[in-house]
């Protein structure tokens, strides 16, 4: 009878009209999850990656409209060259994999950041997510690869300054300055989780962050589980976004 009660109030409160549209998340401590089990840190992304395929069902299933992840960041060409090339290679079978079940799962796909720097074989798999995401409506799941902040607000600011000086723009507003950024024509998420118990931005959507809700847990991003999820969206569901009003 317990459990029975506890799955109306799950479905009540999943059906809420006030659940975040747009759910972005820092995927941190897979380097740690794997030393506290003797693993390279390699086991720790690969690990992740289950993670993220099982949190962006769990968000499309609750009819969330987007979910954003930071997956590699510019910072992240820092890291031993290992670990650099198995994360490449985690997203090349993710690409791969998501080419076959798109359509399927009704899933819309799209990469943030500057891929110029990946290989000519993971900039053909992403335009190919993009092509087919093209045909897709509903739910999509962002990546953002070879991203920073920073890095987004400086290439923004020179897309701008070159219509300027070719004459396709004038005044420009917030409106007009969003429409440079890699998130152009996705709305600004609502919800920022951070995993691992660190409590910072770590360079991730720094314009788009302004009134997002932030939710912090010391639970290591591979052990984030879909009941993980709703206890942060039960969280926000808590709270009262003013925007700067009363």
């Amino acid at each position: 009878m317990a459990r029975l009660k506890q799955k109306k109030e799950d479905a009540l409160w999943q059906a809420d009209p006030s659940l975040p549209k747009h759910v972005a998340i820092i995927m941190d401590g897979n380097g740690r999850w794997a030393k506290k089990r003797g693993l390279p840190r390699t086991a720790g992304h690969a690990a992740g990656a289950e993670t993220f395929r099982r949190i962006a069902t769990h968000c499309k299933d609750l009819g969330l409209d987007y979910l954003t992840v930071y997956a590699f960041s510019t910072e992240n060409w820092k890291r031993p060259p290992e670990e650099v090339s198995a994360i490449m290679g985690l997203l090349d079978r993710y690409l791969h994999e998501a080419i076959e079940k798109m359509e399927r799962d009704g899933i819309r796909l799209r990469v943030l950041g500057d891929t110029a720097p990946l290989s000519e074989e993971l900039r053909a798999l992403i335009a190919r997510t993009e092509e087919i995401s093209r045909g897709i409506t509903g739910f999509q799941a962002n990546i953002c690869l070879n991203y920073g902040g920073r890095d987004e607000l400086v290439r923004a600011a020179r897309r701008y300054a070159a219509d300027v000086a070719a004459g396709r723009a004038n005044d420009l507003d917030e409106a007009g300055f969003a429409s440079y950024l890699y998130t152009a024509g996705i709305p600004d998420p609502d919800l920022i989780i951070r995993p691992s118990g660190e409590e910072r931005l770590s360079n991730f959507l720094l314009w788009q962050s302004a009134y997002a809700e932030f939710y912090y847990t010391s639970v290591l991003w591979p052990d984030f589980t879909e009941a993980e999820l709703d206890k942060a969206l039960r969280d926000y569901l808590g709270r009262s976004r003013r925007f700067g009003g009363v």
